[in-house]
């Protein structure tokens, strides 16, 4: 935990494809403890625990890449040494390799993590914990769009897309969030390990944050498009996504693409990934997860609605599947469409 009256160094680094809000979303909440909490309950702040500061290649000024201008506060060569490491997510294309083009960060990170310091990632900031080569043969956790990223190019990674916090490495001193908003999750988590909980309580508290324990599960797209040049393949695919209703479409599939439905198994995870069936479950929760958010039709009707017979069957792939039944997911993500209904 930090010193009572040395406040912990947090670098937040910065590169120009950066999420502006994630970014200073971060400045704000490793501002926070010790000092925003007594603010609002005394009217006099409290002292600082937390330094952060935003590091880049360079000095200059930059647009990120959603147009907000950032300012760092320090290079990489004359930033003052780090207790923490942040890495705010970026705009990466999903899949694609980024090799090469952020070797001095990579370089820089590398170095912090053996000078001591804890580095943590939020959502695909981990990719650059990648190309520093830190996450060989290690479990690792990003946004659920871009597992692809870290396992297409990262060797021996364990990608637990599931989780939106995965502790790695050495005595913990890798920390990942999954997507999306669980920065704030990070920063929690961070202040709770170095600074206290009840200070994570404060922040919490303060900027009335809620911790994502459910994970990424419930969020993520299940039937995630993976690009094939298996002309046959993508065919049946694009088939299902239209008739995944219908009885028997794995047979269906196999028909249409004229070959032997063990060939076309095969065929179909070769190219996908996937195996048929699962596509086409995938396929159909997702239209279930759709009705669930936007409709008040009972659970058996959505299940009839989608392809499945057996509401009971369907419920119990839902919770394998999504993380929580199809009545906890309508609550927690209906909770949009019954706000506006009230208008």
């Amino acid at each position: 935990m930090a010193d009572q009256m040395t406040p912990l160094n947090v670098a937040i680094l910065a590169v120009p494809e950066v999420t502006a809000s994630a970014l200073y979303g971060m400045v704000d909440l490793f501002s926070s403890p010790g000092r925003d909490f007594q603010f609002i309950t005394h009217g006099v702040a409290g002292d600082q625990r937390m330094r952060p500061y935003v590091v880049a290649r360079d000095a200059n000024r930059f647009r990120a890449a959603n147009s907000v201008w950032v300012h760092p506060d320090h290079t990489l060569t004359d930033c003052p040494r780090p207790d923490i490491v942040c890495i705010p997510d970026f705009f990466v294309n999903p899949g694609e390799s980024v090799a090469g083009q952020y070797e001095p960060e990579a370089r820089w990170l590398k170095r912090a993590h053996e000078e001591g310091a804890l580095l943590a990632s939020a959502c695909s900031g981990a990719v650059l914990l990648g190309e520093a080569g830190l996450l060989t043969n290690r479990e690792a956790t990003i946004h659920w769009g871009y597992v692809d990223t870290l396992t297409n190019n990262y060797p021996g990674v364990k990608v637990k897309a599931e989780s939106s916090l995965v502790l790695s490495g050495e005595a913990h001193r890798i920390v990942m969030a999954g997507g999306g908003s669980s920065w704030q999750d990070l920063a929690l988590y961070l202040i709770a390990r170095f600074v206290g909980l009840r200070e994570a309580i404060e922040v919490a508290r303060v900027y009335i944050l809620q911790w994502h324990d459910l994970g990424q599960q419930p969020f993520a797209t299940l039937a995630r498009s993976r690009q094939t040049s298996d002309a046959v393949i993508k065919q049946s695919q694009q088939w299902a996504e239209s008739n995944f209703r219908k009885p028997a479409p794995v047979a269906s599939m196999a028909r249409l693409s004229g070959l032997p439905e063990r060939s076309f198994a095969r065929r179909f995870s070769k190219a996908t990934g996937m195996k048929a069936l699962d596509y086409v479950h995938a396929l159909r929760l997702e239209e279930a997860k759709w009705l669930l958010e936007t409709s008040d039709e009972a659970v058996e009707a959505i299940a009839n609605d989608v392809g499945y017979e057996d509401s009971s069957f369907f419920g119990r792939l839902f919770r394998r599947k999504v993380g929580i039944t199809p009545m906890q997911y309508r609550l927690r993500f209906g909770s949009l469409r019954r706000a506006v209904q009230k208008e």
